[in-house]
């Protein structure tokens, strides 16, 4: 026994005089017996900063009941931090997938017409410029667009949801552009006395491709030196029946119904309504058609009358 016990301790001695020459490895720490765990710890301690090395010595002199609570302040304090990290991860997802969401809305409101071969009612909408806090102009109507190409008649809508009303008011003239992605429409009013009208109406739309391989266009399209939409002072013009204006060989416009005024809008509102040809048309017909056949009917009775007035004169002579 008492030789295996020096041979024991003179395999160990060069491990120790190792540690005496170097600071001790994780590989020198695994290789002592286990029953040198002093040695190991105290072999690590040597190489950690003062502060830190005696708390580690007051954390193993701690009893079993101080070692637990110590456990559990660590794990409270690593799932505070793992909350704290979970929360800003997930905050920067949130604004992720909002400014994603944001991004998409962008991209559909510019997103460029597309062409449909039906005709449907666009939306109506309200147009305004002001200046100095009033109202210069406003417009209320639904456009739509009408393209010929290859013999064929193709529509688009305006959406008053991706169109932009811009601008400027003067005294004699004002410019109302609605713009949207893909098009615009312009209009140019000029002050005459006490009246006003539109004397230039331009529009521009730019399609996407029919298909991918189908080169894009564009479709310009204006009437100058006109007197459109006339109306005298403070009164607004009216139009219930479809406006149609023919702005270049391949384009026209179609407004639905319209009802326009410049200049003056004492109270930010339509004033009194100036009637369209089109509409005095449509309401004047019946009123022209039914006075004619009233006409026609007081005629015909009246020549029965007559002649039933003869006949019987006729009888009393013979």
């Amino acid at each position: 026994m008492i030789m295996t016990e020096q041979t024991h301790i003179e395999t160990e001695t060069p491990q120790t005089d190792l540690y005496r020459k170097r600071p001790p490895t994780a590989v020198d720490m695994m290789a002592l017996p286990t029953k040198n765990v002093p040695i190991r710890v105290a072999a690590l301690l040597s190489r950690i900063p003062t502060n830190i090395t005696s708390r580690a010595v007051s954390f193993l002199k701690m009893t079993n009941a101080q070692r637990i609570a110590m456990r559990f302040f660590i794990l409270a304090a690593l799932l505070f931090v793992g909350n704290s990290v979970s929360s800003e991860v997930n905050d920067s997802l949130s604004s992720e997938v909002f400014l994603n969401q944001d991004t998409k809305s962008q991209h559909n409101m510019s997103k460029k017409p597309t062409l449909q071969p039906k005709e449907s009612t666009p939306l109506i909408e309200t147009y305004m410029l002001k200046k100095d806090g009033r109202v210069c102009v406003m417009a209320r109507f639904g456009m739509e667009f009408v393209v010929k190409e290859d013999k064929k008649t193709l529509y688009f809508n305006m959406d008053p949801n991706s169109t932009k009303a811009t601008g400027f008011c003067a005294n004699k003239k004002i410019v109302l552009s609605l713009e949207f992605d893909g098009g615009n429409l312009e209009f140019t009013f000029i002050k005459d006395g006490d009246k006003s009208y539109v004397q230039t109406l331009r529009a521009l739309l730019e399609p996407d491709p029919s298909c991918k391989q189908c080169k894009s266009k564009s479709y310009p399209g204006i009437l100058d030196h006109e007197k459109l939409f006339e109306t005298t002072k403070v009164k607004s013009f009216k139009c219930q029946s479809q406006t149609t204006l023919k702005l270049a060989e391949n384009l026209m416009i179609k407004l639905i119904p319209l009802k326009i005024q410049a200049f003056d809008l004492p109270k930010g509102t339509f004033g009194e309504e100036t009637e369209c040809m089109a509409d005095y048309t449509k309401r004047i017909i019946p009123i022209v058609v039914g006075a004619v056949v009233a006409g026609i009917i007081l005629i015909s009775v009246l020549v029965y009358v007559l002649m039933r007035e003869r006949r019987s004169q006729g009888y009393e002579q013979l």
